[in-house]
């Protein structure tokens, strides 16, 4: 075959081309996170305005239109003419890597977005963006069409004492897969953002639904640990500050009675959700100064104490602030920090004040020193018990039940395998017969696996459901949990469509949560949408319709010339039926489970699954809607 591979071949993309071309590049993705990842651009451009020290007030509106606006009431962008010819509104928005956060004497110092990046992104992946600045006694304002093409050219449009920036922009349809924003995701946004400026007031308006939430810290940090960590501390709050090599650092921590370690870190209010050098010198620093203090008073340790017996029912924010020309990140979504100064910085401030405050505080030292030994305890024995990973394997009881209940998948491609974890035998048997046996595995599940949320982890790893799940997968539990050697690349919860089902399935993915949240992150997890009824007609008894919702049955019409049979359970279907509508890659419904934000995800889940009953009252009284009758039975129930 004649190579045909020349210069001619090859192209250029030219101004924001190329981020049309390949805008995972620039925002990640093109489903719900990289969708949100616009909003996030322009409002940290927003929230590094009121960092600075020049605004005070942003409003992030959900307009009718599916557009988003952000305002806020700082300097503006500038509209004086560049060197380059081009005003700084257009600048920023239609060249790549243009930006006041390069120079000394734009104001900014430890920014944390690149105003002109984002910016010109936005544009680029939008079907429009208008923009409008208030400064220099004067309102302007230029617009974009689709792709970050100039639609008007900058306008003084009148006079104004105002000042700040408005930016709306909506999402180019073509380009993403999904383009409705998000209520809950933006306000969680607006609130970690106003947690992180003291009196910085974020409000987000969804104007479709017609209602707001405002958010504003007067003691920041202290103010967001509180918030994010709904278990009662056995510790007070620790806060340490400094200042090494130029970063600022400033970490607030408690522990909880919990087996769970969240830790939140964020580098110019930017939130670094997959840790990086900070997260790193803060964990080193912790382990450090806990060993050092218990070896400098004394104190024996029965069991070997490690890093994660120390970070076992700890809860910590670390929030560092470093100078523009010293600021890295990985990638342009900025997950995970790169700045080498960082890990000493942060583990600087930890050894020397927290062993400091330590000393000061022998009381609370004493309880914390408590909590880690019998964390380490915990560890030691669950290492002992025959109920460990590694003996389970080995345990010829646990293997007797899994192979009576797993039916494996017969390919060794483990990437292309799904894992049915179905609610009852009955289920399970019609499931093992209609399943595609290359690729499909099937496990019966006999009732409510126990609630991982309050139990311990000893308990958890009596558990013969748990047991089953964890060796089915094959990729090991907690710490240990190792994705890459997971047997499946879908995990699918197949329960019943009732209120039962619905538990089970919350307790399955409070598991996965807890326990393998890889699974979540990496989006393994998937719910399997069963159908509620099933439509004979009574002339043509072949032609049969399933509805998969009391919505759907409601709307669809002549029912007279249907039979219609109202599924109690996966049990009612044979396995044809439940290949048909449940199994099938090409005619099931599945919904992927994802992790937007694990923070909060963490809060809602303690909320819904722990022990406090007032909490989780508050929540279902806020988020869900009820009849009259349905609050006196809630308000009533012991």
């Amino acid at each position: 075959m004649k190579n045909k591979y020349s210069s001619k071949s090859l192209e250029i993309l030219e101004g924001l081309q190329a981020v049309r071309k390949r805008p995972g590049m620039y925002i990640g993705s093109t489903d719900i996170i990289g969708l949100h990842h616009l909003i996030w651009e322009i409002l940290d451009n927003a929230v590094d305005e009121a960092l600075s020290g020049f605004s005070n007030s942003i409003i992030i509106s959900m307009n009718i239109d599916g557009s988003i606006s952000v305002e806020d009431n700082g300097r503006g962008i500038p509209v004086d003419k560049h060197k380059s010819g081009l005003s700084g509104i257009e600048l920023v928005f239609t060249k790549l890597h243009a930006g006041g956060k390069f120079g000394s004497d734009s104001g900014y110092k430890t920014a944390g977005g690149l105003h002109g990046v984002g910016a010109s992104v936005v544009n680029a992946l939008s079907t429009f963006v208008d923009v409008t600045v208030w400064r220099d006694g004067y309102e302007w304002q230029m617009n974009f069409s689709e792709g970050g093409s100039k639609r008007t050219k900058l306008t003084k449009v009148k006079k104004s004492i105002k000042r700040g920036t408005l930016i709306t922009f909506k999402p180019d349809i073509m380009i993403f897969k999904n383009n409705d924003f998000d209520f809950n995701m933006i306000i969680n946004k607006a609130r970690e953002s106003s947690f992180l400026i003291k009196e910085l007031e974020i409000k987000v308006i969804d104007k479709k639904l017609n209602k707001f939430e405002i958010f504003k810290s007067h003691n920041g940090l202290v103010d967001f640990i509180k918030f994010i960590d709904n278990k009662k501390p056995i510790t007070n709050l620790v806060s340490l500050k400094d200042n090494y090599s130029n970063i600022k650092t400033n970490i607030v921590l408690h522990y909880n009675n919990s087996d769970t370690e969240k830790i939140l870190s964020f580098a110019n209010n930017v939130k670094t959700i997959n840790g990086g050098t900070h997260e790193n010198g803060f964990k080193s620093g912790m382990t450090k100064v806990i060993k050092n203090y218990i070896k400098n008073q004394g104190i024996k340790e029965k069991y070997p104490i490690e890093g994660q017996d120390i970070r076992e029912g700890l809860t910590a924010i670390v929030s560092i602030y470093v100078n523009e020309d010293k600021l890295e990140f990985e990638g342009q979504n900025k997950h995970r920090l790169s700045t080498s100064e960082a890990r000493s910085a942060v583990e600087t401030t930890i050894t020397k004040q927290l062993n400091f405050w330590l000393l000061e505080n022998k009381n609370q030292a004493e309880k914390i020193i408590k909590k880690i030994s019998l964390s380490a305890k915990a560890r030691f024995m669950a290492k002992q018990s025959k109920l460990t990973l590694k003996e389970i394997k080995n345990n010829s009881k646990i293997k007797r039940i899994l192979s009576g209940k797993l039916s494996p998948a017969q390919s060794k491609n483990y990437k292309l395998n799904e894992l049915f974890l179905v609610e009852g035998d009955s289920a399970g048997g019609s499931a093992k017969l209609g399943r595609d046996r290359k690729y499909q595995a099937i496990l019966p599940l006999r009732g409510k696996i126990i609630n991982t949320e309050k139990a311990n982890i000893l308990d958890i790893l009596r558990n013969e459901e748990i047991n089953t799940i964890i060796n089915a997968i094959g990729a090991g539990f907690d710490n240990n949990f190792n994705i890459n050697k997971a047997k499946y690349g879908k995990i699918i919860i197949m329960t019943d469509a009732d209120t039962d089902g619905a538990h089970i399935q919350s307790l399955l993915m409070a598991f996965f949560f807890h326990y393998m949240v890889d699974i979540v992150k990496e989006g393994y997890l998937y719910i399997a949408i069963p159908p509620l009824f099933k439509l004979t007609n009574k002339y043509q008894k072949k032609k049969i319709i399933y509805l998969y919702d009391e919505d759907e049955y409601q709307k669809f019409g002549n029912l007279d010339k249907y039979e219609i049979q109202r599924y109690k359970g996966l049990g009612e279907m044979n396995d044809y039926q439940l290949w048909e509508t449940t199994m099938n890659p090409e005619t099931r419904t599945l919904i992927q489970i994802t992790l937007h934000d694990e923070f909060f995800s963490r809060k809602e889940i303690t909320t819904l699954m722990g022990n406090k009953a007032e909490l989780r009252k508050a929540w279902i009284q806020k988020n869900i809607k009820f009849t009259l009758v349905d609050n006196i039975i809630l308000n009533n129930k012991k």
